[in-house]
C-alpha cells in the first residue's frame, strides 16, 4: 500500500500536463469566455513559472514537466482571452504586482523566500476562477474537463501530504479540491437549468379527456371534458 501511496505524484503529474487543454480547446471552438477568469489563468502561468525557478534550483527535474506545461498552456489561455477583452487594467497591476513580489522574495531570500511565498500562491490563484463563475449569470464558457483534471491532480497531491504527514501539500490539496468542486458544482448547476429550458424538452402531460381549447383573441382558455362522439342527424320532419 504504501508503494501505490509514494507514486501518487507520477499520477498527479499525469492529471496535470493537459489540464488546460480542454478549456483551450473549448475556448477555440465556441469563442465563449463566459465564466472563464483571465485572472486566473494568468495567475496560474506567473506562478508555475515561479515553480519552475524554485524546482530547478532544488534540482527536482520531474516536478519541471507539469510547471513547464501549466506556465504555457496558462498563459496561451491568458492570451487568447486577452484577444477577446477579458482582460482589465486593475487585475493586470495587481497580478504584475505580484510577480514583483515574487522576484523580491527571491532576489532577498533566493529559493527558500520563494518557496515560502509560493505556498500561499494556489489560494490566490483560484480564488478568481471561482468568483467569476458565481458572478456571472450563465458562465457557459467554463470546461468541466479542466476541473475534472484539477480534481484528480489536487486529490492525489491532498492523499500524498496525508501519507506524508506534509501539512503545506495537505492545504494546497484540500484547497484545490474545494475550488475543483465548487466549480463543477457551478458547471452542472447551469447545465440542468440549460436543459430544463431548451426548446423541444418534455411538455407537461396534459389530464386525460380535457380538451384545451385557445381563444383565437388570446384570452380565456375552455377546458371540457370530452363527450362521446354524436352522429349527424337530419332535422325531423326531412326524410
Amino acid at each position: 500500500m504504501g508503494d501505490l501511496l509514494d507514486a501518487l505524484p507520477i499520477a498527479a503529474t499525469a492529471f496535470a500536463i493537459p489540464q488546460f487543454l480542454p478549456q483551450i480547446l473549448k475556448l477555440r471552438r465556441t469563442g465563449d469566455t463566459a465564466g472563464v477568469s483571465w485572472s486566473w489563468a494568468m495567475l496560474t502561468s506567473v506562478n508555475n513559472g515561479a515553480w519552475v525557478v524554485y524546482f530547478t534550483l532544488s534540482a527536482y527535474w520531474t516536478a519541471l514537466v507539469p510547471s513547464s506545461s501549466a506556465t504555457l498552456l496558462a498563459g496561451a489561455l491568458a492570451t487568447m482571452l486577452a484577444r477577446r477583452g477579458r482582460a482589465t487594467a486593475q487585475p493586470a497591476v495587481l497580478i504584475g504586482a505580484w510577480a514583483a513580489l515574487l522576484a523580491v522574495a527571491f532576489t532577498v531570500a533566493g529559493r527558500t523566500g520563494l518557496g515560502t511565498l509560493l505556498t500561499a500562491a494556489f489560494v490566490l490563484q483560484v480564488t478568481p476562477s471561482v468568483w467569476t463563475a458565481y458572478r456571472t449569470a450563465r458562465p457557459t464558457g467554463i470546461s468541466p474537463g479542466t476541473w475534472l483534471l484539477i480534481l484528480g491532480e489536487l486529490s492525489c497531491w491532498t492523499t500524498f501530504g496525508v501519507h506524508k504527514s506534509d501539512p503545506r501539500l495537505i492545504i494546497l490539496g484540500l484547497t484545490g479540491v474545494a475550488a475543483s468542486l465548487l466549480m463543477l458544482a457551478r458547471i452542472y448547476r447551469i447545465t440542468n437549468a440549460e436543459r430544463s429550458i431548451a426548446p423541444g424538452g418534455p411538455s407537461r402531460p396534459s389530464s386525460p379527456g380535457v380538451h384545451a381549447e385557445r381563444n383565437p383573441g388570446g384570452g380565456h382558455h375552455d377546458h371540457r371534458p370530452l363527450g362521446p362522439a354524436v352522429p349527424d342527424r337530419d332535422p325531423p320532419g326531412r326524410p
